[in-house]
């Protein structure tokens, strides 16, 4: 019997979430452990195009932003732990509840998004998430997800 994943790199990122350049806002998932947590690694970077905008001449990673990074590393967790690679599952939005916003975060910066399942193992999920830079908590939250897993 093989040792269950712990992690997931870029290519089995994108075997699990349909996500892709430019929204595809995780680079590695590390820690997984089953479906109940798991941690995201975003490299924030000065040539992403939400920076045009958001803000010319001082660029600020925007904090919905934020919250669908840790909902992508949360839908990646849940792939690995149900093992849903090329299983072509979909995930949305039902609810983000308590979201609060505590650091400027930017070019340069690793967003590190930790995510645990306080409820799941049907079609709708429920999830805490937070996400830090340097071990300083830029954002927090929780959110409702349906899984439209596949059959």
């Amino acid at each position: 019997m093989s040792e269950p994943l712990k992690s997931a790199d870029i290519d089995l990122i994108q075997r699990i979430i349909p996500h892709r350049y430019p929204f595809l806002l995780v680079d590695r998932v590390v820690d997984i452990e089953g479906t109940a947590k798991g941690t995201g690694i975003k490299n924030v970077t000065v040539n992403e195009p939400q920076f045009t905008g958001h803000f010319p001449g001082m660029p600020v990673f925007p904090g919905v932003l934020m919250v669908e990074a840790m909902a992508q590393t949360a839908a990646v967790v849940v792939g690995v732990g149900m093992d849903l690679a090329d299983r072509n599952f979909g995930v949305y939005f039902m609810a983000i509840d308590g979201v609060k916003f505590r650091r400027k975060v930017g070019p340069g910066d690793t967003l590190r998004m930790e995510v645990e399942t306080l409820r799941g193992g049907g079609k709708v999920w429920k999830f805490k998430g937070s996400a830090t830079v340097d071990g300083e908590l830029a954002c927090e939250c929780e959110f409702t997800a349906m899984m439209d897993l596949p059959k």
